[in-house]
């Protein structure tokens, strides 16, 4: 899946380490680093679509396949990630007052 395919209704899950997240994210995305998915999985809906995105598609791919494996099925990886997102023009809020970006 990639940036411009992700619907306006699906959840964004910013699986990116607080530092990433406060430079620069996608609007309305949710923020769960990827090493506090396990203990806080139930967080994960499973009854929308749940698009998983970090810096390049890497970890995020791990994510999904990580929840795949413990019975979501609505979870899918954002090719390119962040990089792309910003890439084709989405926008990107930051959370610390400077010019938003991705790291």
């Amino acid at each position: 899946m990639t940036a411009p395919e992700v619907s306006a209704d699906a959840y964004l899950l910013d699986v990116r380490e607080p530092d990433e997240w406060a430079a620069g994210h996608a609007p309305g995305a949710h923020h769960l680093p990827m090493m506090e998915i396990p203990p806080r999985m139930a967080e994960v809906p499973n009854d929308v679509e749940v698009v998983v995105v970090c810096r390049s598609g890497g970890r995020s791919g791990q994510v999904v396949s990580y929840l795949m494996n413990n019975g979501w099925d609505n979870v899918r990886n954002l090719d390119g990630g962040m990089q792309s997102w910003a890439a084709v023009g989405r926008e990107v809020v930051s959370e610390n007052g400077q010019p938003a970006r991705v790291l």
